[in-house]
C-alpha cells in the first residue's frame, strides 16, 4: 500500500487536501495530511518561534508515525507551494524512509536558500528581504481579491475561492525567513514534478530550459524525475481533485513524461540550422551588437532583433550567434535593410529592466550610425523577450516605422509574481496608437503562452490597434530551427516582408 504524507502550501491547512485524499483512499491508499504549525494546527506555545525547522519537524513526526506502523508501504511526500520546503527538509533527514518527492506546482528549494526566494509576488520579496533583524511575527492571508498574487486561480469556484479564504491562517515570517539545510541525502530520492499550466510553464518550456544547458536544470533530466502537466491553477487539489489524484497515483507508479538531457552528439534545438538556405553574409561587431548592412548605399533602413529569454549567463553561444537570428538578420539585409542582432542581460525573470536597459541602449547606437536610417527603424521580439515590448508599445518614439513578435509571451505567467510590471504588453496595446505590429504564431504553441497571445489580440482588437497575424499552423514555438516544412518557410518569409513593407512605406 502507497502512503501519502500530503503537506499544504502558505497560507492553508489539511483542509485543502479533503477532496483529493478521499478519492485515494478509494483508491486503496493510505492517506496522512501534515498539520503544519500555525496553520493547520495550534501554536508551538508562549514565546515559542516557529519557523521552517518547527514546520520540518511537523512533516518528521508524520513520516516516522507511518514507517512505526511497519506496514511496509512506500511513503510518497507530496509538497505543495511552500509546503515542498518542510517537505525536502524531512525528506532529507529520512531519505531511506521516502520513495519519492512530489513537488506540486512548487519550485526546487536549494541548501541554504529561505522560501522566502519562491513567493511569487516580486514587491513582497523585496519589502520582507528588507526587513533584517530577527524574523518575528506573521504574513497575514490574502485577502478574496488577492490570491492570485500567489498563483493562479484559474478553475477554482466561486465557493471554492470563498472556502478559501475563509479558512487560510496567518503565515509565520520565519518560516518564510529561515534558510532551508540539506545534507544532500535527498538527492537519492526518485522525483516527480506535478506542473499546473494555467499557473506556470509546462512540460515543454522546461524542456527549453534543459536545451539551455544550465547546470541547475541538468538535474531535471535525470532519469529518476519524472512530470505531469495539469491544465489550471495554482490549487489543483481544490479545482481538479480527481485529476490529481490520478496523478499523484501514477507518479507512486513511478509514471510521468521524462525529459530528454542534453546530448552532446547533436545540437540542441535553438542550435539547428535556420529553416531557410540563407546565404552567409559580412557582419560587424561591437559590443553587444553585430550589425548586418545590405548591398548598396545608406542609410538604409534597420531591423532589430531581440532574443527571448532567460537565457543563463553561461550559455555559449550566445543569442546574437543563434541560427534563427543570425537566419533572419542574413535575409533581411538580403533584402534592402540592415539588420542588429543583440545580446541582452534577461538571465532571470528579476532581469527584464536591465534587458530593457541594455536593448535601448542598443538601438540609439546603431540609430546613430550613418548607414542607418534613423527615422526607420523596427523591433522584432521573440519567445521570452515579448513582454520587452511593453516599453515600445506604451509610448511609440515616431523612428519606430513597426514592432515584431514571433512566439511571444506577451503577459506575465501567474507564476512571475509580477501582474503590475511595465513589461505587460496585454496592457500596453492600449497605447500603441498606429504603430503596426506584426505577430507570428505557432499553430501547436505552448498553452501557457498561447492564453498571452490571444490576450494580446482580442485587447488589440478592442483597442483598434493596428496587428496583422501570420500564422504557422502546425509551427511549434521556436519553428525557425524545429519545423522544416514549406508552411513554416512561407511564414518567415510572409513575416519579413510584411516587417520591410512597413519600413518603407
Amino acid at each position: 500500500m502507497t502512503a501519502f504524507v500530503l503537506v499544504a502550501g502558505a497560507f492553508t491547512g489539511p483542509y485543502v487536501w479533503r477532496d483529493t485524499a478521499a478519492r485515494l483512499t478509494a483508491e486503496g491508499a493510505e492517506v496522512h495530511t501534515v498539520a503544519l504549525t500555525g496553520l493547520g494546527k495550534g501554536s508551538a506555545g508562549p514565546g515559542v518561534a516557529v519557523d521552517l525547522e518547527t514546520h520540518i519537524g511537523d512533516v518528521l513526526t508524520v513520516i516516522d508515525s507511518v514507517v512505526e506502523k511497519g506496514d511496509g508501504g512506500d511513503i510518497v511526500l507530496v509538497g505543495h507551494d511552500y509546503g515542498i520546503h518542510p517537505a525536502l527538509g524531512a525528506a532529507d533527514r529520512r531519505a531511506r524512509s521516502v520513495a519519492r518527492i512530489v513537488h506540486l506546482d512548487s519550485g526546487m528549494p536549494q541548501d541554504g536558500v529561505p522560501a522566502l526566494a519562491a513567493v511569487p509576488d516580486q514587491r513582497l520579496r523585496e519589502e520582507l528581504a528588507r526587513g533584517g533583524g530577527e524574523p518575528t511575527g506573521e504574513l497575514l492571508p490574502p485577502a478574496r481579491d488577492a490570491w492570485p498574487r500567489w498563483g493562479s486561480t484559474a478553475g477554482l469556484s466561486e465557493a471554492a475561492l470563498d472556502g478559501l479564504t475563509a479558512l487560510a491562517a496567518p503565515q509565520p515570517l520565519a518560516t518564510l525567513l529561515q534558510p532551508l539545510r540539506l545534507t544532500g541525502a535527498v538527492t537519492a530520492v526518485p522525483v516527480t514534478g506535478v506542473l499546473c499550466t494555467g499557473n506556470g510553464p509546462g512540460i515543454e518550456l522546461v524542456q527549453l530550459m534543459v536545451d539551455l544547458g544550465e547546470p541547475a536544470i541538468q538535474a531535471l533530466a535525470d532519469p529518476r524525475v519524472t512530470f505531469f502537466e495539469l491544465p489550471t491553477g495554482h490549487w489543483p487539489m481544490l479545482s481538479c481533485p480527481t485529476g490529481l489524484a490520478e496523478i499523484l497515483t501514477e507518479a507512486a507508479a513511478g509514471g510521468g513524461h521524462r525529459l530528454k538531457p542534453a546530448d552532446a552528439t547533436e545540437p540542441p534545438p535553438h542550435l539547428r540550422p535556420f529553416l531557410l538556405d540563407v546565404p552567409e553574409r559580412p557582419r560587424e561587431r561591437a559590443g553587444n551588437t553585430d550589425l548586418y548592412l545590405p548591398d548598396g548605399p545608406g542609410p538604409h533602413p534597420a531591423v532589430v532583433f531581440v532574443h527571448g529569454g532567460p537565457v543563463p549567463a553561461g550559455v555559449r553561444p550566445t543569442p546574437r550567434d543563434w541560427p534563427t537570428l543570425t537566419g533572419y538578420a542574413r535575409y533581411v539585409a538580403g533584402h534592402g535593410a540592415a539588420a542588429v542582432t543583440l545580446d541582452h542581460r534577461l538571465h532571470a525573470l528579476t532581469d527584464y529592466e536591465r534587458a530593457a536597459e541594455d536593448i535601448a541602449a542598443a538601438v540609439e547606437r546603431v540609430r546613430a550610425d550613418p548607414r542607418v536610417d534613423a527615422d526607420r527603424v523596427a523591433l522584432w521580439f521573440f519567445s521570452g523577450g515579448g513582454p520587452l515590448a511593453a516599453d515600445w508599445l506604451a509610448a511609440p518614439p515616431p523612428w519606430l516605422r513597426c514592432l515584431a513578435a514571433n512566439y511571444p509571451i506577451l503577459a506575465p505567467l501567474p507564476s512571475w509574481g509580477v501582474a503590475d510590471t511595465r513589461f505587460h504588453p496585454v496592457r500596453a496595446i492600449a497605447h500603441a496608437g498606429r504603430l503596426p505590429v506584426v505577430l507570428v504564431r505557432a499553430g501547436r504553441e505552448m498553452a501557457e503562452i498561447a492564453v498571452t497571445v490571444e490576450e494580446f489580440l482580442t485587447e488589440a482588437e478592442r483597442r483598434g490597434a493596428d496587428v496583422e497575424v501570420v500564422d504557422v499552423p502546425e509551427g511549434r514555438h521556436g519553428f525557425e530551427t524545429l519545423d522544416r516544412t514549406d508552411s513554416a518557410r512561407d511564414a518567415v518569409r510572409r513575416a519579413v516582408e510584411a516587417v520591410l513593407a512597413r519600413l518603407t512605406a
